[in-house]
């Protein structure tokens, strides 16, 4: 009984946590040095979280510059110049975001890395303590967006499922049409063979009785 007890409230533990994902702080390479930064882990495909964070900074007006580039280690952040998050802070700052698969195998769970910067500069050395909450807090917000985001996703999904099975329905009944036309154009080639042959056995017996007696 308190074993299971005990498994039963660590698998609660799990489950809040995943539900109720904290940003924290940590750091991601970029421009060749390991950059402080605040992350966060979502539960939901990066995909989910990159089309949330597109719209919540389209909203607000801002679209970024994508680093690409096949040898570009900076390849996938995506950078907002010049921009105010209120939510983060009252000035205009430079907000690099990278969004990453947490593992190859948690295909549906993504790590959102954020960067602010100043003139250049990690600008995170310099804010306060209430700066550092209001960071996470902006991470932390993410969820609905993120679960809005998914929703859309697998709708989109979905609509595909149900495109392809309409598809393959009309293909059905196109392939029965032709059928039901094969089978009708048999029924008269069949016919047709069957007056043929009365005709061809008259003709027969027409030359069998012309025969010469023996």
């Amino acid at each position: 009984m308190k074993k299971l007890l005990f498994c039963l409230v660590v698998t609660s533990i799990f489950l809040y946590s995943k539900v109720n994902a904290q940003a924290y702080e940590g750091t991601i390479e970029y421009s060749k040095k390991k950059q402080p930064a605040f992350a966060i882990d979502y539960a939901f495909s990066p995909e989910a979280a990159e089309n949330a964070l597109a719209a919540k900074l389209e909203k607000l007006g801002y679209k970024p510059k994508e680093e690409k580039g096949i040898f570009n280690k900076d390849k996938g952040f995506k950078i907002y110049k010049s921009t105010y998050l209120t939510e983060v802070n009252a000035i205009s700052l430079d907000y690099l975001f990278k969004i990453e698969r947490k593992s190859r195998k948690d295909k549906d769970e993504a790590t959102i890395y954020m960067i602010m910067q100043k003139d250049g500069a990690n600008f995170k050395t310099s804010m306060s303590a209430q700066d550092v909450e209001q960071a996470k807090f902006f991470l932390n917000n993410l969820r609905p967006n993120i679960e809005a985001a998914n929703l859309e996703l697998q709708i989109k999904a979905q609509e595909d499922v149900v495109a392809k099975a309409e598809k393959k329905l009309k293909t059905l009944k196109d392939d029965q049409v032709e059928l039901e036309k094969k089978i009708a154009t048999n029924k008269e080639d069949q016919l047709n063979t069957e007056k043929d042959i009365i005709t061809q056995k008259s003709s027969l017996e027409t030359l069998r009785s012309r025969r010469l007696p023996n």
